[in-house]
């Protein structure tokens, strides 16, 4: 059993040393000079390897954990960029020969030169990949993630309705998306507490210096405001060693209060040396010895955000502060008339039971659609009337029913089981649209169908099976009175 899962299982709070792979030996050496400490400030310490970070052509998890001189603890990540559910499937006896049973499983940012319509790129969605993994491994320890730093509703309830997804997927605990705003932590935790099985939250943390903080603004999904830059600019005025410490010290602060929170564990990104690691380690030990109430921590943390002449920093984006539990946004009447029309059309279209439907379904069964020409004319037709209606990219197996006919090949990244955590104020993270998932989260609420956003989880589509008609295929598997599993339903 993994260092993770035991550690997991007996609650203790984990240090996860992130480490993305480069190919540069320092790094490495510096990388096993921290591991070797084996904890920090008694907490067991692990290392997770980052993966297609920067590109498709990084070095892989495995290949970096396999060069190492020594063997670590270590949570490999998985990103879905350009992956298919094959490469996740080869992946898994590569663990197995490694002796890693433990994976974090991501859908990944934006994948540089993805240009919506120019390039079409396909990302493994995380819900689907945590099932491929669950099925093919069932005692593996999986994790997924969770943003909750989002502060508009649509933008935040549908990040917790996929959460709920990723749960019920098979996730053993949810790392969140790196973060500053407490209220934020404190609501994620509410959350999961809340849920039927509760499991361990692990907080995304760094050491926040100016430098780092213009870099993580262009970072999909992570909030820095303005107030925040401010404060940071203000320390490196004052020297860079000044706005060093101060990171430090901000960052020893946050970690005792996500500790005395209730968190798993933190999840530490930018710690590059050992020199900095001990740093921290005293920095985290002075912190405890003091603030052993979150009633002591609150204070001390509003104060590790001040510096004289100005005002008390805001986490949140000028404007924006959505709670989870409040609810006012409502879907347009065009959204509303759109539902309810693809809706109508789907009941009327594809109710085998019905004689229009009886007599499509006997129409797209022809043989003479199984023949090449008939599937590519079949093809042809439906991408036709669904692609000017709905955006359609003919996926084969259609899922506009559990999706509120809003097609999920219209999200650049064809994410089918809601949003990725790169999602900005209801803004795609590609920054040409609003974020689907915000249309159909409205669009839910609004119809009472929010539980189509929590409960139905939809497979990955078959790259071999894209572009043909998924017509046929509906038809076909309902005869004899089989029911179709969600993943097969179409409409139009």
């Amino acid at each position: 059993m993994g260092l993770l899962k035991t550690s997991l299982g007996e609650n203790q709070f984990v240090c996860i040393m992130e480490f993305v792979p480069k190919p540069s030996a320092e790094r490495f050496a510096a990388l096993e000079s921290i591991m070797a400490r084996t904890h920090l400030c008694g907490w067991p310490l692990t290392v997770a390897i980052g993966d297609r970070v920067a590109s498709a052509l990084d070095m892989s998890p495995l290949d970096a954990f396999g060069s190492f001189t020594k063997g670590l603890p270590a949570l490999p990540h998985f990103s879905g960029k350009a992956r298919e559910r094959d490469d996740l499937l080869a992946q898994l006896p590569r663990m197995d020969a490694a002796g890693l049973d433990q994976l974090l499983i991501l859908t990944g940012d934006r994948l540089p030169g993805h240009v919506p319509g120019q390039r079409p790129v396909r990302y493994l969605e995380s819900v689907a990949a945590l099932q491929v993994v669950r099925q093919a491994r069932p005692d593996w320890l999986l994790g997924a993630a969770l943003n909750p730093f989002k502060y508009v509703e649509e933008d935040g309830g549908a990040q917790y309705f996929k959460a709920e997804k990723k749960l019920s997927a098979g996730a053993d605990f949810m790392t969140l998306q790196l973060g500053y705003d407490d209220r934020k932590h404190l609501e994620a935790l509410h959350w999961m507490n809340r849920q039927r099985a509760p499991k361990p939250l692990i907080a995304c943390l760094m050491a926040l210096t100016h430098g780092r903080a213009s870099m993580l603004e262009q970072v999909a999904g992570v909030t820095v405001t303005p107030s925040m830059l401010e404060v940071l600019a203000a320390e490196l005025a004052v020297s860079k060693q000044h706005a060093q410490q101060r990171s430090l010290q901000r960052l020893a602060v946050q970690i005792t209060g996500l500790k005395l929170m209730g968190y798993a564990g933190v999840h530490l990104s930018g710690i590059h040396d050992l020199a900095q690691f001990e740093a921290l380690e005293r920095e985290i030990e002075a912190a405890q010895a003091h603030l052993q109430t979150l009633e002591q921590w609150a204070p001390a943390w509003a104060a590790s955000w001040q510096m004289p002449g100005l005002p008390a920093v805001r986490f949140n984006p000028a404007g924006a502060y959505w709670r989870l539990g409040e609810s006012h946004v409502s879907a347009s009447p065009q959204e509303k008339a759109r539902y309810y029309l693809m809706s109508g059309a789907h009941a009327l279209m594809f109710n085998r039971r019905g004689w229009l439907g009886r007599a499509f379904g006997w129409a797209v069964t022809r043989p003479v659609w199984s023949t090449a020409n008939g599937a590519r004319v079949l093809h042809g037709l439906e991408r036709g009337i669904k692609r000017p209606m709905l955006g359609c990219d003919t996926c084969g197996r259609c899922r506009l029913e559990d999706t509120l006919y809003i097609c999920p090949e219209t999200c650049p990244k064809g994410l089918a089981n809601g949003p990725c955590g790169g999602t900005s104020l209801n803004r795609c993270e590609f920054g040409d649209r609003e974020c689907v998932h915000s249309v159909k989260y409205r669009t839910a609420k609004s119809v009472n169908k929010s539980a189509v956003l929590t409960d139905r989880l939809i497979p990955s589509i078959e790259v071999q099976g894209r572009h043909r008609s998924s017509w046929p295929a509906w038809f076909d598997a309902a005869r004899g009175g089989v029911r179709v599993p969600c993943e097969h339903r179409t409409i139009l």
